[in-house]
């Protein structure tokens, strides 16, 4: 008998190569070639249109002039009525009033636009009333026609002379931010009642300005700016006409 074959081990079957599939753009590089696509496209319809536009109007040549009268009627409207309100508001400050008993009624933010509107008169053309919750010590601030910065600090009473005084402590708000934070080259504290004699040399000491109820009736139904009736006011900053 024969022998029988020997039977071997299999012989180790090849893989085929795996075929690497092409890589697809990612879908932000899908998303950005969109993008420019689509502005692409908006700009030559833009383009298009602003053509035709132009175009209709040479052809309609009459309608350009039309719509530029109208444009300059418009606009010399305008201007006529700024130019009425400003006058209007020249008038009005200029002529402005205040008697004590008005002041006492108004509540203490009309109280300080009020004091606003008076170094509006006075011609201050920046007064505006920045007093409310952080104000730092500040109500009013101003720039005279003299190139100084006024920082006023005002203080209500409804009664009066009969309210609560202002003290040395409301002097020391405004010494403490008038010049270092709000860089005021006069500082004043206003009210419409009374003042300590106390709060009265503190102010001499550290150059603070007091506008006592009887300063304020003078200044406030007159006609004489507020630099006038204070003492020790600084010089001006910068020559004016008015120098």
């Amino acid at each position: 008998m024969s022998p029988r074959p020997r039977r071997g081990r299999p012989a180790a079957s090849r893989r085929p190569p795996v075929r690497r599939r092409p890589r697809r753009p990612g879908k932000r590089r899908r998303g950005a070639d969109d993008r420019l696509i689509g502005f692409l496209v908006a700009a030559v319809l833009a383009a298009f249109l602003v053509v035709a536009v132009v175009e209709w109007l040479l052809a309609h040549w009459w309608i350009l002039i039309v719509i530029v009268v109208l444009a300059a009627l418009a606009g010399g409207v305008w201007l006529h009525h700024k130019q009425q309100q400003a006058r209007w508001e020249a008038v009005r400050t200029q002529g402005l009033r205040y008697g004590l008993s008005e002041l006492d009624a108004l509540h203490h933010t009309r109280f300080e636009d009020a004091v606003r509107d008076l170094m509006g008169r006075d011609g201050c053309r920046d007064a505006v009333r920045v007093g409310g919750g952080g104000d730092l010590g500040a109500d009013v601030k101003a720039t005279d026609p003299y190139g100084r910065r006024w920082v006023i600090q005002c203080k209500h009473r409804r009664n009066g002379l009969a309210g609560s005084a202002v003290g040395t402590p409301d002097l020391q708000v405004l010494n403490g931010t008038a010049r270092q934070v709000h860089g005021a080259d006069i500082a004043v504290i206003v009210t419409n009642g009374r003042v300590t004699k106390p709060a009265v040399a503190f102010a001499k000491q550290q150059r603070l300005h007091v506008v006592d109820r009887h300063t304020l009736a003078v200044w406030a139904s007159g006609s004489r700016p507020l630099w006038e009736l204070l003492r020790a006011v600084p010089p001006p900053r910068r020559p004016t006409t008015l120098s």
